[in-house]
């Protein structure tokens, strides 16, 4: 066995998901109908998501089976490999060990298959024909596009201005799983023309590209809509990576003493992170847990815990969570995964119960450790995923520093080879850094009064 990479057999690909909600001693409050202000039921959501996907959404049941359709795609990739940074080790002379679980093995190069190839099934099984959906940086817009490929399901995607012109492959990408493509806010819907009649030169964020999606899924009866991260389900469905990487572990002799991940709607994060925590809530392991987001969007750093929209047109019913505002508008920096303002419920309510932390970083530090990462390791990370390494190399600076042998885990959500014109940016060092600034953060927070 290499200490460099661990393989798993295919046999070993999780049978069941795990729902982190049947270990929470303290679950989120639960949704509320954007008119009423009252919980909302299944039938609320029924029209925009499949009834297996709302049944999981709420469901407290520790294991969920996964179904074999879905196992006999995922297992394209599945299990993937976790690997040891020896290299990067070395070059920062830490006592620590790093492990990443490298999700850039997937066909679409993200974790975010795991959910799409779940999520594009459950519909084709209820007679769904078409899917609507949003997308940042293009990694869930082309791993959805491909799962409804191997459904054949009709795809319309949304993706954010800003990285609709950045990341053309992306769309190229998509466009070749069969996807139809537009930039948003879009003349396509009333709420993307709202948008743009306002600001005609609008970047977009995911916010206005969900009001959208859902706005396009709810006026026609073939279509339902899909979303990439945030919802319980979906969150559910990452799973699979910390499952594996457990085992993997074990098969190394190892535990982690902190596991980190990027964070924009929590999906990634909460794949790897919610099987470990669940030894940390049911058997009391000693674990830090870091979730790392932009400085440009500080969603679990200075945002506030409190019901809020999932989008700028308040179509989606109200989620507790962190938010920045459902009108925030972030600045245009390369990882628009992170672009989000809010997070997922579970991921906010865990943060504040102190059970995870949060830390944020701006983009030429996080560049910089992207570059590290690539010329040690070989491998370009996704500006998203650089976050996450950016913590990994503080922390294994501060083991250092502390003389302390620690095992650092990390979710390598995902490959950047269509990112390359920001590193174009970063060598020639024309990236900017973004603060948000705490006058806007001020205004935005405060028009949720009332809510």
């Amino acid at each position: 066995m290499s200490e460099v990479k661990i393989m798993l057999p295919e046999k070993e690909l999780p049978e069941a998901w795990y729902n982190i909600q049947a270990d929470m001693e303290v679950l989120p409050p639960p949704p509320l109908h954007p008119g009423t202000k009252e919980p909302i039921g299944p039938e609320m959501l029924a029209p925009i998501f499949p009834m297996e996907l709302i049944k999981q959404e709420v469901s407290r049941e520790r294991w969920i089976p996964i179904p074999d359709e879905v196992r006999d795609i995922l297992r394209l990739w599945r299990p993937s490999p976790l690997c040891r940074a020896r290299r990067l080790e070395k070059a920062l002379d830490t006592p620590a060990r790093i492990y990443y679980k490298y999700e850039g093995a997937s066909p679409a190069g993200s974790h975010k298959p795991n959910t799409a190839v779940a999520q594009a099934y459950y519909n084709k099984e209820e007679g769904t024909r078409r899917i609507t959906t949003e997308t940042g940086a293009g990694q869930w817009g082309s791993a959805l596009a491909m799962a409804c490929n191997f459904f054949g399901i009709e795809c319309k995607v949304y993706m954010v201005k800003v990285s609709y012109h950045q990341k053309p492959y992306r769309r190229t990408l998509m466009h070749l799983w069969g996807a139809s493509v537009v930039a948003s806010p879009s003349e396509d819907t009333a709420a993307g023309r709202g948008i743009l009649a306002a600001d005609p030169d609008s970047p977009g964020s995911l916010g206005v590209a969900i009001s959208e999606a859902v706005e396009d899924a709810v006026g026609r009866e073939d279509s339902k809509y899909s979303l990439g991260s945030v919802l319980n389900h979906v969150l559910l469905h990452q799973t699979v990576v910390g499952l594996e990487a457990k085992k993997q572990l074990e098969i190394a002799g190892d535990y982690p003493n902190v596991v980190i991940g990027c964070v924009g709607g929590g999906s990634n994060f909460a794949g790897l992170a919610f099987p470990f925590l669940k030894d940390k809530m049911t058997d009391g392991k000693a674990m830090r847990v870091i979730a790392v987001e932009p400085t440009a969007c500080p969603t679990l750093t200075r945002g506030l815990y409190r019901y809020d929209f999932g989008d700028v047109a308040q179509m989606t019913p109200l989620l507790m969570m962190f938010t920045l505002g459902h009108d925030f508008m972030p600045s245009a920096i390369h990882a628009g995964g992170l672009r989000y303002h809010g997070m997922a419920p579970l991921i906010s309510s865990l943060c504040d119960q102190k059970q995870i932390e949060a830390r944020a970083y701006t983009q030429n530090p996080v560049f910089a450790a992207a570059a590290l990462f690539a010329r040690t390791e070989g491998i370009v990370p996704a500006p998203e995923t650089s976050h996450a390494i950016k913590a990994v190399i503080d922390e294994a600076e501060r083991c250092k520093r502390e003389g302390k042998s620690e095992t650092i885990l990390f979710n390598f959500s995902g490959h950047g080879h269509f990112d390359l014109s920001a590193y174009d940016g970063y060598l020639a060092g024309k990236l900017e850094d973004y603060e948000y600034p705490e006058e806007r953060v001020r205004e935005s927070l405060a028009r949720l009064e009332g809510l």
